[in-house]
């Protein structure tokens, strides 16, 4: 989200003025950023009430991020900050005379959706190193002694690798909500166009949004998210003229508690309209948490429920070589068997016959 500051941020100061500021939802401390993406992710899946599949800190901070260390979810501002598949940017669309068609924007869309839906599937794949072939969990491959170093050739631990994949999907999905009209409203005091474009106010999880599977998401005619370039603006230049635009369609920037998902304080001007960043939080915080359900679903189809089990107990525990069983259940529950089995027959052994 405000990923591309990051990605150049010596840059970014030389060549952008204060009406380009490419923004999206924070990854860190500096240049009106606020941490939101870790604060979404916090609020979604950290530790902080009775959640069973919560993530314990150091995990949480690995996938979430911490102080000026980009986590999993921050990684697309690092590499690929001007993909617009990432953010999902760019499927933008207004019915009447514009620049694009409906047909042109919801394949920009899809585009987007695929793009996240490999990233889970990655994550999926990379699970699979998390256990050895007797089905226990790898002791190296979660050891958090150090910090992850995403899109490092160095970083060879299964759980850094799976949390990264999974946290550049998270991060797409949580953008969706800050740049487009999904859950918002237009400004009520303005002509809707370009520059106030009509607002859905639609629930969420968006069902465009499901990774899991391959169908063709169903775009409502009327969802937009904001073109972007560098320079950033309303009304939009370059490519983006006559467009909806980024710097006019997000709500990316404000304040939100990291254990409760509460968002106030904004201070983008759609951001500012009604409820508008509070609805595009809460969406992203529902949406984080249906895509974790979602991966631990998938979990369970690919490798079944015993070997799931202990991946997503490795994801999530700080030291899962000590929480987490270390037999799957599947053998637990067969060596129970057996054992009653035995035990049975003993006694039945041991019983008087009659005369």
């Amino acid at each position: 989200m405000v990923r591309r500051v990051v990605a150049s941020l010596v840059l970014a100061a030389a060549i952008m003025g204060p009406a380009g500021r490419a923004t999206a939802f924070g990854t860190i401390d500096t240049a009106g950023q606020n941490r939101e993406h870790e604060r979404i992710t916090r609020a979604a899946v950290a530790c902080t009430g009775p959640d069973r599949f919560c993530f314990e800190p150091r995990s949480a901070d690995q996938l979430a991020g911490q102080g000026k260390r980009f986590g999993a979810v921050g990684a697309p501002d690092l590499t690929e900050p001007f993909d617009p598949t990432a953010h999902c940017d760019g499927a933008d669309y207004l019915d009447g005379d514009y620049p694009r068609t409906r047909d042109a924007a919801t394949a920009s869309l899809r585009a987007c959706v695929d793009h996240l839906r490999g990233r889970f599937r990655e994550a999926v794949d990379r699970a699979a190193h998390l256990l050895d072939a007797e089905g226990a969990i790898v002791p190296a491959a979660v050891d958090l002694g150090t910090d992850c170093e995403f899109d490092s050739p160095r970083e060879q631990r299964a759980k850094c690798r799976a949390l990264e994949s999974f946290g550049r999907a998270l991060h797409g999905v949580q953008d969706f909500y800050s740049h487009s009209n999904w859950t918002d409203e237009a400004d009520p005091t303005r002509p809707t166009g370009a520059d106030n474009p009509p607002g859905l106010g639609l629930p969420t999880p968006s069902p465009v949004l499901d990774l899991r599977r391959d169908r063709t998401p169903t775009v409502p005619p009327g969802l937009s998210t904001g073109c972007f370039v560098l320079h950033d603006s309303v009304p939009g230049v370059e490519e983006c003229a006559r467009r909806v635009t980024h710097a006019g369609l997000n709500k990316d920037l404000g304040t939100i508690d990291p254990r409760t998902g509460e968002a106030t304080d904004p201070t983008t001007a759609r951001g500012r309209v009604g409820r508008n960043f509070a609805r595009a939080v809460a969406g992203a915080v529902t949406e984080t948490r249906r895509q974790w359900r979602d991966l631990r679903a998938e979990l369970r189809a690919r490798y079944g429920a015993a070997k799931a089990s202990l991946m997503v107990c490795a994801l999530r525990l700080d030291r899962p070589t000590a929480g987490c069983r270390g037999i799957p259940t599947a053998v637990a529950a067969g060596v129970l068997v057996g054992v009653v089995g035995l035990v049975l027959f003993g006694l039945h052994r041991r019983r008087p016959r009659r005369p």
